[in-house]
């Protein structure tokens, strides 16, 4: 990884770009094996599934895998380099059908640096990049901390979706999850669904977010509404004003809540979506609440429930669900998940998370003393794998 005065030659001769590659590598690994911590802290243990979501600023536990620093750190260092470039007519953005709606105009820079610092805030730099990195389609590191080259754009329009929130530009993501929507989008009319509406997927080159979540960051992860499409397009405007709707009966945060799904909006199509999401195989978890997974648990009235083992209960998620796929083949340094634990989840698991514990307080025994909040610790370009800022570089 280059220092702030160093940049990649990628327009340089082969040999030039080969010495300089070999010299900065060696003098990453050298003060990243000096830096290294000689034990890392141990991880709070959580309740019953450790899981990794951000969503809107919430983050939990984060299992070992998706830890940076020790080991993870020297592989991505040493891992192979990026793929080639992709071919130059591979499709970057929505569709010429979807132009009125075109996400990011073709007169806008880019947001590409022209060098990148170690210590740079890795938000700035990756939600200031416009455009996908021109390379091969690859997801790098976890979906809490990492990157993703050759990012395809989910058009904005669709035969049976529409993307919201255009102004964030997070419609990008690996053609593999693209993929994934696609087919499920194609599904939902049979389904009684008319259409998805999506949310997030990721930045052009995936990373951290300037706002919101903290995993979506290589290219993995998809956020599709609980409301349904409507008959019509939407317009720029709707999109960006129109709110999603809780399936919820009331809030979750009070003691004795009753945090089940409101059966007036609740449908079974929205559990057959769901249930059809869990069913493709490159899917690894979908999250929802803790009501909805009550919810899908009582639907499944069929022999096979072995789908609902993938869909885990998490905070928020009342209005949308979280669509999480596996790594694909061909992503080198790509991290999954461990999987889930075995069974469909319906029995202990889920009713310690509508119990009171997880989202009622417990009063101190004692008043505490006032202290100053703790200031969030921002994620670091060099926390991220090496190949990452590669991919913040590509032109």
């Amino acid at each position: 990884m280059p220092g702030p005065d160093r940049t990649f030659g990628l327009g340089r001769g082969f040999s030039t770009r080969a010495r300089a590659r070999s010299a900065g590598l060696a003098l990453l690994l050298a003060g990243t094996l000096a830096a290294l911590p000689l034990a890392a802290a141990p991880l709070p243990k959580d309740k019953p599934d450790a899981a990794v979501e951000g969503g809107v600023g919430v983050q939990r536990f984060l299992p070992a895998a998706e830890r940076s620093g020790g080991a993870d750190a020297i592989a991505g260092l040493l891992a192979p380099p990026l793929p080639v470039p992709a071919p130059e007519d591979r499709a970057m953005r929505a569709d010429a059908a979807s132009a009125p709606l075109a996400l990011v105009p073709a007169s806008a820079a880019s947001g590409v640096p022209a060098r990148v610092s170690p210590d740079a805030v890795a938000k700035q730099l990756f939600g200031a990049a416009r455009t996908p990195a021109p390379l091969a389609a690859r997801s790098i590191g976890s979906y809490a901390r990492g990157c993703m080259a050759g990012a395809t754009a989910l058009p904005v329009n669709g035969p049976a979706w529409q993307v919201m929130r255009l102004s964030r530009n997070r419609n990008w993501g690996n053609p593999e999850l693209i993929d994934v929507l696609q087919r499920l989008a194609t599904d939902a009319p049979a389904l009684g669904w008319n259409g998805l509406l999506v949310g997030d997927l990721a930045q052009p080159r995936g990373g951290p977010m300037t706002s919101g979540h903290a995993s979506h960051q290589i290219g993995l992860d998809a956020d599709i509404w609980l409301t349904p499409m409507p008959e019509r397009t939407l317009s720029r405007d709707e999109r960006e004003s129109m709110s999603a709707v809780s399936m919820l009966k009331g809030p979750s945060n009070l003691k004795g809540a009753d945090r089940g799904v409101d059966p007036a909006k609740w449908t079974n199509s929205r559990a057959r979506l769901i249930r059809r999401a869990a069913q493709d195989p490159r899917v690894a978890r979908i999250f929802v609440h803790p009501g909805i997974k009550q919810a899908l648990c009582r639907f499944e009235t069929g022999s096979d429930r072995s789908w609902l083992r993938k869909v885990r209960p998490w905070w928020g998620h009342h209005y949308h669900f979280h669509v999480r796929i596996a790594c694909p083949a061909g992503s080198v340094g790509c991290k999954d998940q461990n999987p889930p634990p075995p069974g469909d989840g319906c029995g202990k698991e889920l009713a310690w998370w509508l119990s009171d514990e997880p989202w009622v307080p417990k009063k101190p025994a004692r008043p505490a003393k006032p202290s100053k909040p703790a200031k969030k610790k921002e994620i670091r370009m060099s926390a991220l794998p090496a190949a990452c800022t590669q991919v913040l570089l590509a032109r």
